[in-house]
C-alpha cells in the first residue's frame, strides 16, 4: 500500500505545473498520504533534494509560470547506475512512489522507476503538445495564446508597412504550436517537421497573398529553415520585405489559462486516484473530453495523425 509519494517537474517547464503539483498533494492528502517534493527533477532526485510538503507548501501556487519544485535535465538519468543511486535515494525517504510531470524525456525517466520496481505515474506537462498519447499537455494552451498574441501584435506593425512577418515558434519535434497558430491568426504558410517545406511553395502563396492583403505571415517550428536566408527569397520574389521575429523562451511564460489550470488540476487528481487503484508505469492522459490512465510506452509513441488533420484544416482556410 503506497504511503509516501514524491512529486517531481521535470524538463522543460509549461505553464500549469504549479497547479499539477498542488492537484496531487491536496488530493494525496485525502487519501492521508504523506507528499515529497523532490526539486529539481531526475537530477534532485540523484541529489537527494527531497524535502516534506503539505497544504501550505502548495498554497497560492496555482497561478504563478512555471514550477516551484524547480527543474533540469539529467542526459545520464539513462545510466542505470545513476537510476540505482536515485532510488536509494527515494529508499532513504520511504518514498515508495513517483509523480513525474513534464514531456518526453520526463516520461522516459518515469517508466524507468517503474520498470526498477518503483510505482510511478507521468503527466504531461509540455508546451509543444508532443506527448502522443494525449489530446493536449499541460502548458499547451497558455503558450498558445502567448504566441498568438505576439503574432496579432507583429499583424498589426506588418499591415502598415507592407511586411511578411517570418515568425519561428518553439517545437522543434511536433508542430502542433505551429499549426494551431497558424489556424488562430490565419497565417500564408506553415512549416514544420510533419508537413515539410518547400521555397517555391511558400513564395507562390505570399505571392498570392499579396494580390489581396497588404502584409503576410510564415510560422516556422523551430530548427526548421534557416530564418534570415528564407526572409532574403521572400523579400527578392515576393512584394513585401521580410522580417524575422523569434519568440524564444517568451512562450514558456506567464501565468496559465485557466483551461491549463483545469487540465493540470484533473490529472493531478487522476493521478493520485491510479496509485490508489494500485496502478503504476502509467500516463494520465486527456482523450476525447475525457481523464483516462494509459501504459506509458503508448504515450510516447510516434503518431503526427494529430498534427497532420490540423494542418489540413488550415490548408483548407487558407
Amino acid at each position: 500500500m503506497v504511503k509516501r509519494i514524491g512529486v517531481l517537474t521535470a524538463g522543460g517547464d509549461a505553464p500549469g505545473m504549479n497547479a499539477a503539483i498542488r492537484a496531487v498533494a491536496r488530493t494525496g492528502m485525502i487519501y492521508g498520504l504523506e507528499l515529497y517534493g523532490i526539486h529539481d527533477g531526475y537530477l534532485g532526485m540523484y541529489e537527494g533534494k527531497i524535502e516534506p510538503m503539505n497544504r501550505k507548501s502548495v498554497s497560492e501556487k496555482m497561478s504563478h509560470g512555471g514550477t516551484f519544485l524547480g527543474t533540469a535535465r539529467l542526459a545520464e538519468f539513462a545510466n542505470p547506475e545513476v537510476r540505482k543511486v536515485a532510488v536509494s535515494k527515494l529508499k532513504e525517504f520511504g518514498i515508495d512512489a513517483v509523480v513525474a510531470i513534464g514531456g518526453d524525456g520526463t516520461y522516459k525517466g518515469a517508466l524507468a522507476l517503474h520498470e526498477m520496481g518503483i510505482k510511478t505515474i507521468a503527466i504531461p506537462a509540455t508546451i509543444d503538445n508532443d506527448i502522443e498519447g494525449t489530446d493536449f499537455t499541460i502548458g499547451f494552451d497558455t503558450a498558445l495564446q502567448t504566441i498568438v498574441e505576439a503574432v496579432d501584435k507583429l499583424r498589426d506593425t506588418s499591415s502598415s508597412h507592407g511586411r511578411c512577418s517570418i515568425v519561428e515558434v518553439m517545437g522543434r519535434n511536433c508542430g502542433d504550436l505551429a499549426v494551431w497558430t497558424g489556424i488562430a491568426t490565419g497565417a500564408e504558410y506553415v512549416i514544420c517537421k510533419e508537413v515539410g517545406y518547400n521555397l517555391q511553395d511558400v513564395l507562390d502563396n505570399i505571392n498570392q497573398a499579396a494580390l489581396v492583403k497588404n502584409h503576410a505571415i510564415i510560422i516556422v517550428a523551430e530548427n526548421m529553415v534557416n530564418l534570415n536566408e528564407l526572409a532574403k527569397q521572400v523579400g527578392e520574389n515576393t512584394p513585401f520585405e521580410a522580417r524575422t521575429t523569434i519568440l524564444g523562451h517568451v512562450q514558456r511564460g506567464g501565468s496559465p489559462t485557466s483551461k491549463d489550470r483545469v487540465l493540470a488540476s484533473q490529472m493531478g487528481s487522476a493521478a493520485i486516484h491510479a496509485l490508489m487503484e494500485d496502478k503504476s508505469g502509467v500516463s494520465v492522459a486527456f482523450i476525447n473530453n475525457e481523464i483516462i490512465t494509459i501504459p506509458i510506452h503508448a504515450a510516447i509513441k510516434d503518431d503526427d495523425s494529430q498534427v497532420l488533420e490540423m494542418y489540413k484544416l488550415f490548408k483548407e482556410l487558407w
